[in-house]
Parts: structure tokens; C-alpha cells; sequence
């Protein structure tokens, strides 16, 4: 791991602590480097965010990856899994207090609405195979693209996880198990 990955995972686990409060000495004591050393690779606090929201975003594209080349999952599995994908080394970090970066940081809050915007040719393609295999019913892919895409930007805008305490995670799985499975107990559901 060279020194920019290092700083990257270890701001994640400050960012977890003081949320977008974090500092760089915070990083720098937490590292045992000189903050004069996290600054020849990133200019400023917010450089360092915008690099970590790519960071974690790359990330999850690696995750959907391995979803995509698991054999051993059927289409239908690997929809929601990819829908519901976050890294291993991410599922601690608290999403709940980026409600604040629309107002705070402008610039990093547009480049998280890119990111989840984005790159969704692999998600688009199992969808239309399901709708093909007819292990999904025929749906408006857009429709459903902009009901998840909408559903995280909101989290991101507004203290909705924090107000109910509820973790980004259970709130991602929630919006995949609604998306995927409706509201309605089915009767097969409502039998077991």
C-alpha cells in the first residue's frame, strides 16, 4: 500500500470518530506522521475528502466486480448484492453524518452525486439478463435507477439515518430488500 492509500484508510476510521470535524493533525497523530507529509500528497482537507469519496467509490466498483464473477450466484442474486454492495473495510464507516456535506463541502457532495450517478452499465446489464432468464418481471430500468439513485442522495442530504438511528448499511439494505421485494407480504411470506 504506498503512502496515499495508507492516509486514505487511515482518515476513514477518523472520519468514522468526528465525522466531517476531522482534521489532519487528527489523521497525522492517528498515523504517526507529520501532518507536513499527508500535505505533499494531498493540498488541503478537502482534496483529501474528494480523493476519499473516489477512494470509496472505487472501491465499491472493485466489490461489483467480484459480485459479477461469483458463478456460483444466480442473476437474481447478483442484482441485489451489487444494489446492496459495500465494501468489507466500509461497513463500520458512519455515511449517517454526510448529511452534512451538501451544505459544508459543495464541491465533494456533487462529485458523491457523480459517483452514484455513474457506472452502472454491469447493474443495467444483469437487470435486462434477469428480465431475459424472466427471473425479473419486465421493468422501466430508468425508473428503477432513479428510485435507488434518489434514495441514497437523499441520505446524503438530509439527517433522515441520524434523526431515526439507523445505520447507512441497514438503510441501504432496506431500499435493496423494497426495490427487489416490494412492500406487500407475499404468500408464500405470510405462509412461513
Amino acid at each position: 500500500m504506498d503512502l496515499r492509500d495508507t492516509i486514505l484508510e487511515g482518515a476513514l476510521p477518523i472520519f468514522n470518530q468526528k465525522g466531517l470535524k476531522f482534521t489532519m493533525d487528527d489523521i497525522a497523530a492517528s498515523l504517526k506522521i507529520s501532518k507536513k507529509t499527508i500535505y505533499t500528497i494531498f493540498r488541503d482537507k478537502e482534496e483529501l475528502f474528494l480523493t476519499m469519496v473516489d477512494y470509496l467509490f472505487d472501491s465499491i466498483k472493485e466489490s461489483e466486480r467480484a459480485v459479477l464473477e461469483n458463478n456460483e450466484l444466480s442473476t437474481l442474486e447478483k442484482v441485489r448484492k451489487i444494489l446492496g454492495v459495500l465494501p468489507e473495510g466500509y461497513r463500520d464507516v458512519d455515511f449517517q453524518k454526510l448529511y452534512l456535506l451538501k451544505e459544508k463541502y459543495p464541491k465533494i457532495y456533487k462529485q458523491v452525486e457523480f459517483r452514484l450517478e455513474t457506472g452502472w452499465e454491469a447493474t443495467i446489464g444483469l437487470i435486462e439478463q434477469g428480465i431475459a432468464e424472466g427471473s425479473i418481471r419486465p421493468i422501466k430500468i430508468p425508473i428503477l435507477k432513479t428510485m435507488m439513485e434518489s434514495a441514497l442522495e437523499q441520505f446524503f442530504q438530509r439527517d433522515v439515518l441520524v434523526r431515526n438511528d439507523i445505520s447507512y448499511q441497514e438503510a441501504l439494505d432496506e431500499v435493496v430488500n423494497i426495490l427487489m421485494d416490494g412492500i406487500i407480504v407475499h404468500e408464500q411470506q405470510s405462509k412461513i
